[in-house]
């Protein structure tokens, strides 16, 4: 099964990047990349709904989003 959650990835004064799953409270992790703070995240929110799973609790659904791109 594959589920989506949204991700924000942010760049600290230190110059690490954090990674945060909004969806799942305190869920969040970080790398000196984007691309490795997004790898890590990954892991965490794996760990995350293992945790849910475990312990019986529900598994918040995926997300269902559009963009859209405006030209100014």
């Amino acid at each position: 099964m594959s589920l989506r959650y949204r991700v924000l990835i942010e760049q600290d004064e230190d110059g690490v990047f954090v990674a945060e799953c909004p969806t799942l409270p305190g869920c969040i992790s970080q790398g000196e990349t984007r691309v490795k703070a997004l790898e890590n995240i990954k892991d965490a929110i794996a760990g995350y709904l293992e945790s849910l799973k475990k312990r019986n609790e529900p598994i918040p659904p995926p997300i269902e989003e559009e963009t859209v791109e405006i030209n100014l």
